[in-house]
């Protein structure tokens, strides 16, 4: 029978691992009692990332990266086994009274209760639904992107890519007064997506020309390619792929040297520079969170599946899945 808390409930939990390139599991544990300015949180729901969380899936992480790639709640060492995620929304079932029984987000891998400092989690606002809560982490670094992208009134902005990622950054730059903004996506079904939030969709043989401002998020070689293409004179073009161990061909011949364009990368992990002296990541992470209030943005979240199946979501999604955009994870 498993130990109980202080607070009445189980102190036992299963946690995914990923053991081997493509293989998974799941292991139970036992926590300890959470200390002062700890909490102890029963997770409701996670999401598994298509892009870095696949690439650790599949042992793709570079060993040049193995210290930078690591999440905030992170066991095990690159690449196998490790236990790896970050988009965890749960309640607080012990800790800090001002916290107890709040619902809140926080960057943990995918397991069913653990202990953390109080101070790494999030109370979502209250209009947000926990469901769709689990899109913080993909909402946040859509929000750093156009930081460091630096949009202006008026553009005429191109997204190639229409992953979660891909689809947050322009549904947010549409927001933008005066912006033109255009999804571009080789699979036509993205087209249904974006117009679910608003947005102007093309394949990338139809996608408008002379952009301002081009955002990359593909994943795909193929589509940083076409975000070169697209891009007009003295343009930039934000990179938000990240490629792993991969090697990548970029057509930087052509006419790139003759439009004097700008490639420029992006990544979560630092607040973008502009912002920095102002803004840290918990203030980053609230901005995230409020922006989740549009009801609009569940039309991301298109799979979810038990826990008690995650070794064998993850199998399916690093296969392909080319129709799943979000995969929400539900505890029991």
């Amino acid at each position: 029978m498993p130990a109980i808390g202080p607070a009445g409930a189980s102190d036992t939990f299963d946690a995914l691992w990923t053991e081997a390139p493509c293989r998974a599991g799941l292991r139970s544990g036992t926590l300890a009692p959470p200390g002062v300015d700890h909490v102890r949180v029963r997770t409701l729901h996670s999401a598994v990332s298509r892009g870095t969380e696949l690439l650790v899936f599949r042992g793709e992480v570079p060993a040049s990266e193995h210290d930078r790639m690591r999440a905030p709640f992170q066991e095990g060492d690159f690449p196998f086994p490790v236990k790896y995620g970050y988009a965890n929304v749960g309640v607080v079932e012990a800790g800090p009274p001002a916290l107890a029984g709040r619902t809140v987000f926080c960057l943990h891998p995918h397991q069913t209760r653990y202990v953390v400092p109080a101070a790494a989690v999030h109370v979502l606002p209250e209009h947000l639904p926990p469901a769709r809560a689990v899109l913080a982490a993909n909402m946040e670094t859509a929000v750093n992107a156009l930081w460091d992208a630096a949009p202006r009134v008026g553009d005429r902005i191109a997204v190639v890519g229409g992953g979660v990622v891909g689809l947050l950054v322009a549904w947010l730059a549409a927001r933008l007064p005066g912006c033109a903004v255009e999804l571009v996506d080789v699979r036509g079904e993205r087209g249904a997506v974006a117009a679910a939030l608003g947005l102007a969709f093309a394949r990338p043989d139809a996608a408008r020309r002379d952009a301002d401002l081009v955002v990359h998020a593909s994943g795909q070689p193929a589509g940083l390619a076409t975000a070169l293409a697209l891009a007009g004179f003295e343009s930039t073009v934000l990179e938000l792929s990240w490629y792993g161990q991969r090697a990548v061909s970029v057509p930087l011949g052509e006419a790139f040297h003759a439009r004097r364009l700008t490639l420029r990368s992006s990544q979560v992990g630092q607040v973008a520079t502009a912002q920095r002296a102002r803004w840290d990541h918990r203030r980053r992470m609230a901005l995230a969170l409020s922006l989740l209030a549009a009801p609009e943005l569940d039309a991301l979240v298109t799979d979810h599946a038990p826990f008690a199946d995650l070794p064998a979501v993850l199998a399916r999604l690093a296969a392909g899945a080319p129709d799943t955009l979000c995969q929400r994870i539900d505890y029991p």
